[in-house]
Order: structure tokens, then C-alpha cells, then sequence
């Protein structure tokens, strides 16, 4: 009986293994369960140790203490059009995008065109006015932001893109009580998209 190991070797051998507050209860749980020392890692193990924080980090964010009650990064940007006093009802409005397609595009497409918005040049929001006349709407664009107002509503829309903001335009029509602003898109890159 050399080559067989003696019965107490192999429980010591197994609970090298076993991590020690499992019991011993079963031989599955054993099988399923990560091997001893590796169950106390984990993701957060991997890589450097990360450093406590040091008086200097502390110094820092004291040395940026001054009057103002707001950083710039944690400003909005153009938070300065919203008005959060005004209880006029916000009216329903929809966003579509509008590409310029020729028969080149169609038929030979030679260009890179495609139909994602990154290929789109216009940007129409189409505003509901329900009871509004032509002569009431007071319409203000910036390059990122939108300001229609009326007597009886007011949108203030943040734009998703920036825009052309002198080269809009808007149509009312007075049968369905809509507002359409056609607005050009001004993105980097644009000179190669189309």
C-alpha cells in the first residue's frame, strides 16, 4: 500500500481547498464553490491599490472656496433662458430630422449619405398652438436653444444640436394651429458627411 495515500492526508488535503467557513456537508457545495484564498478577491482587487486621500486633495477643493455658489461645471448650459416662475403649460411639440436627397442619392449612391440623423442638414420643430394666433407668437432661437411664446403657452426647448440660428425658417399654419421652425444644423464635420 505505498502508492495509496492514507485517509487523514486527503481531508487535509481538501481543506487546503475548501474555504474555511463552509462546512463540510456535502461534496457539491465543494465542487461549486471557488477555491480557498480567490473568493476574497474581487473586481476591486485587480490593479493598483488606490491611495487614501491626501491633505494636499483637501487643499485643493478649499483653495476653490470663493462667493460665487455655483462652479462653472456645475452650471447648465443655457440655463439662463429657462424662466421657472412662468405657469404657462408647456405645448406639444415634436423634433424631426430632414435631409436634402437627389437622384444621385437615390439611384447612384455615390455620396455618404445614409438615413441616420448624422446625415440629416435640417432639424424642424413642429409646435402645437391649439387656440393662437399668427400675430401672438413671439419666436426667439439661439444656436442651442428655442423660446416660443404665446398667451396662453411658452416652450423653452434645449436643442439637441447646435444650429444656424440666423438662417431659420417658420411657417403658421392657421388651419391646424402649428408653428414649423426649419432650422440648419451646424455640426464639425459636416463638410465631410455630405
Amino acid at each position: 500500500m505505498d502508492g495509496i495515500m492514507p485517509r487523514d492526508s486527503l481531508f487535509q488535503l481538501r481543506d487546503m481547498f475548501v474555504a474555511p467557513d463552509q462546512g463540510d456537508d456535502s461534496d457539491s457545495d465543494i465542487d461549486d464553490s471557488p477555491i480557498g484564498g480567490v473568493n476574497k478577491l474581487g473586481p476591486g482587487d485587480l490593479g493598483p491599490q488606490k491611495k487614501e486621500a491626501t491633505p494636499k486633495g483637501i487643499e485643493k477643493t478649499q483653495k476653490k472656496k470663493t462667493k460665487d455658489i455655483w462652479d462653472d461645471d456645475e452650471v447648465v448650459e443655457g440655463s439662463e433662458y429657462d424662466t421657472i416662475y412662468d405657469p404657462r403649460p408647456q405645448p406639444d411639440y415634436d423634433i424631426i430630422y430632414k435631409q436634402a436627397i437627389t437622384s444621385e442619392d437615390m439611384f447612384l449612391q455615390m455620396g455618404n449619405k445614409n438615413n441616420a440623423t448624422a446625415s440629416c442638414e435640417d432639424m424642424v420643430v413642429k409646435i402645437e398652438l391649439p387656440g393662437t394666433k399668427g400675430s401672438d407668437i413671439e419666436l426667439d432661437v439661439k444656436s442651442k436653444f428655442l423660446d416660443c411664446r404665446t398667451p396662453r403657452s411658452k416652450l423653452g426647448l434645449h436643442l439637441p444640436h447646435p444650429v444656424d440660428h440666423k438662417a431659420g425658417k417658420a411657417q403658421w399654419d392657421a388651419d391646424k394651429h402649428v408653428l414649423t421652425v426649419t432650422l440648419r444644423m451646424v455640426r464639425d464635420y459636416d463638410d465631410f458627411n455630405f
